[in-house]
């Protein structure tokens, strides 16, 4: 049943045309996706998710299992950081561990999103208080990672003070984390007459939009390719025992908490992701001294490929297998 799931999410047109972006690398053609394109790609997809979360959430009455879905994410988003920090320290500088923990701590918003399709071709349905779950899984691991950086500077050389001000606003109000909670607080207030006014945008444009961006993930991934050589095996087996942790952690709560299959594996899929978005944007600033060739390498070139090719399809057959 596995193999047959994870064949046929890699027959999906999004995911054959992220091999297509590869090949673009691979083969040295000359097609190349405009930065502005492939930020538009990304501020779509934030928005779409976020507004279609905002309007499940109008729908659906508030229950005891949403509340114990946000709080597993609030655990997560604060729990993986730390620990992923000293699974990763131990071979890397505490710079660069704390800028990658703070990559597995935080989510990938394209693998949720190919998470989300992959649910649709199977019409399995998934609640908009997990997208919710998602806005809320973004930040903390930023703070996270910034503090444990502090703090190695502090015990070493009694330096490293914290920006509050600028830690908590990067946090909170950083382009991707406002865009797509802006659009949940509108698909909630707008409720059915916003839905029904944007469906056309949200609905029917989706599927093509994430498949000219993942053909543009597959471009940026192989670019990196060559990087993997310096990133060491020790940070590509680190990576896979990350993703086995987190995914193996989520499972466990998805059936503590009895999510629905949907719900379950979008959880699960937001625990073993990493981000390449958001949280390197911020480190750029808070961790200047990590190599962004480590964290982005792993988080894109490692993390992201094993989820959309073979972790979203085997996550779902383990949610059902546990069910």
């Amino acid at each position: 049943m596995a193999d047959s799931a994870i064949i046929q999410n890699i027959l999906n047109p999004p995911v054959l045309f992220f091999f297509l972006g590869m090949g673009v690398i691979i083969f040295k053609s000359d097609l190349v996706i405009p930065e502005a394109l492939s930020k538009f790609f990304s501020m779509y997809l934030l928005f779409a998710i976020g507004f279609k979360g905002g309007h499940e959430l109008y729908k659906t009455p508030f229950s005891s299992e949403h509340a114990l879905t946000l709080l597993a994410c609030s655990i997560m988003a604060t729990v993986v950081p730390i620990y992923a920090y000293f699974i990763l320290k131990t071979k890397l500088e505490k710079h660069n561990a704390a800028a990658l923990a703070g990559s597995f701590g935080s989510i990938s918003a394209v693998t949720f999103v190919t998470a989300g399709a992959y649910l649709h071709n199977l019409n399995v349905e998934y609640g908009g208080f997990i997208v919710a779950g998602m806005a809320l899984m973004e930040s903390p691991a930023i703070v996270i990672a910034v503090i444990l950086d502090r703090l190695s500077k502090n015990k070493a050389n009694g330096g490293g003070a914290i920006n509050w001000k600028a830690l908590f606003h990067e946090a909170l109000f950083g382009s991707s984390i406002y865009l797509l909670v802006g659009a949940l607080i509108v698909g909630y207030l707008t409720g059915d007459s916003g839905w029904n006014a944007e469906k056309p945008f949200t609905e029917d444009l989706f599927k093509g939009i994430l498949t000219f961006f993942l053909l543009d993930m597959g471009i940026s991934a192989a670019k990196r390719f060559k990087e993997l050589t310096h990133v060491g095996f020790f940070l590509i087996a680190a990576a896979i025992l990350l993703m086995v942790i987190n995914a193996s952690v989520g499972l466990l709560l998805t059936k503590a908490i009895h999510m629905p299959e949907g719900d379950a594996l979008m959880f699960v899929v937001l625990c073993a992701s990493a981000s390449y978005i958001a949280v390197p944007a911020a480190m750029k600033d808070m961790i200047p001294e990590a190599n962004p060739s480590i964290y982005l390498t792993v988080a894109l070139s490692i993390v992201f490929p094993i989820n959309i090719i073979l972790g979203i399809p085997l996550y779902h057959y383990l949610v059902k297998a546990i069910m």
